[in-house]
């Protein structure tokens, strides 16, 4: 079983991707990242009885809910870069 503490180091990298980005390549490349992250742990960690194609719907709504989610986290990165530009300069 994951514990909480297990997604500190997939948020930092989603905080890295905005960071690292401009503002707009922070929104879809958090989004992207935040779907396939999480699509690709759904589909890796299965291991029900049914096939995995019928869990593919639901997989895919998960990876909604991770899109959601690296999108905020690479907005947050790139707001935390023009902080410390705008303390900088």
């Amino acid at each position: 079983m994951l514990s909480a503490l297990s997604l500190v180091p997939w948020a930092l990298a989603g905080l890295g991707i905005g960071y690292f980005n401009d503002g707009r390549g922070a929104m879809i490349n958090g989004a992207v990242y935040g779907f396939v992250l999480s699509f690709a742990f759904m589909c890796a960690g299965y291991k029900g009885a049914p096939p995995l194609l019928t869990r593919v719907p639901f997989f895919l709504q998960l990876g909604v809910i991770g899109a959601v989610c690296g999108f905020a986290l690479g907005n947050l990165g790139f707001l935390f870069k023009r902080v410390l530009v705008a303390r900088k300069g």
